[in-house]
């Protein structure tokens, strides 16, 4: 399949994501009752946690969590073009990113591409539209899809080779192919910290847009590519 890639047609992307509210406290008292049993499974008889103490991790599922920041790159001749879509509202920025998607993103060659991106990414985002009332987008919406029509590459499914059960992260494959690592400043484990309690959404995106580079330049190792130089990486 990649062999006869065109690059051209692959729009990269990765999303930030965090809890719905700035602490366990905050929430809504019918969806904290949600989150304590959600809390319950997520706990393990080794680590005992409260539903307080496991609520950083609500941000990894779409029911309780939001997208602040999603960032796309794609290539146009030797240059690599970034943007990011991203905010307090949510809403608004998926308005954006979907805008851009219904006017570029139309034709049955044009790809998504994500590292996990059809685990977590995708669904995610698709999710989070319909929970804030906005239809999906061709290339996201799945409903009647053969599993050869549905437009997602997934670096970390490129990687597996089949064997569903691996789970390689982006810094792992970045570090092995000699990419230089995005993971310099913050780690996903930090987002909802540098959010709620730092207030430093700037520095989210330039970590967003960071990792969504790196995506791009995993799969040109993967197509035997040299990678994109940073000279004509730019931010749109």
């Amino acid at each position: 399949m990649l062999e006869n890639l065109n690059l051209e047609h692959v729009l990269f992307l990765d999303i930030e994501t965090v809890p719905m509210y700035k602490s366990y406290h905050d929430m809504p008292e019918n969806l904290m009752k949600l989150w304590d049993k959600k809390a319950e499974r997520l706990a393990s008889p080794q680590e005992p946690k409260t539903s307080d103490e496991l609520y950083s991790r609500a941000g990894i599922y779409a029911e309780f969590g939001k997208i602040i920041c999603i960032s796309v790159g794609f290539l146009h001749g030797k240059e690599f073009r970034l943007k990011s879509f991203y905010g307090d509202d949510e809403k608004i920025l998926l308005e954006e990113f979907s805008e851009m998607l219904n006017r570029y993103y139309t034709m049955p060659q044009h790809l998504l591409c994500a590292h996990n991106g059809r685990e977590f990414d995708f669904p995610f985002i698709a999710r989070r539209l319909l929970v804030n009332g906005l239809p999906l987008p061709q290339i996201l919406d799945l409903q009647g899809k053969k599993p050869w029509e549905v437009q997602h590459l997934d670096t970390m499914e490129l990687w597996r080779f089949g064997d569903y059960k691996h789970y390689t992260s982006l810094n792992l494959l970045t570090t092995i192919f000699n990419i230089p690592s995005p993971k310099d400043d913050i780690d996903g484990s930090m987002v909802w910290q540098v959010y709620w309690e730092q207030n430093d959404l700037e520095r989210i995106v330039t970590y967003c847009q960071k990792d969504t580079l790196a995506v791009a330049q995993l799969l040109m190792r993967y197509m035997g590519k040299p990678l994109i130089k940073d000279e004509n990486i730019l931010v749109v």
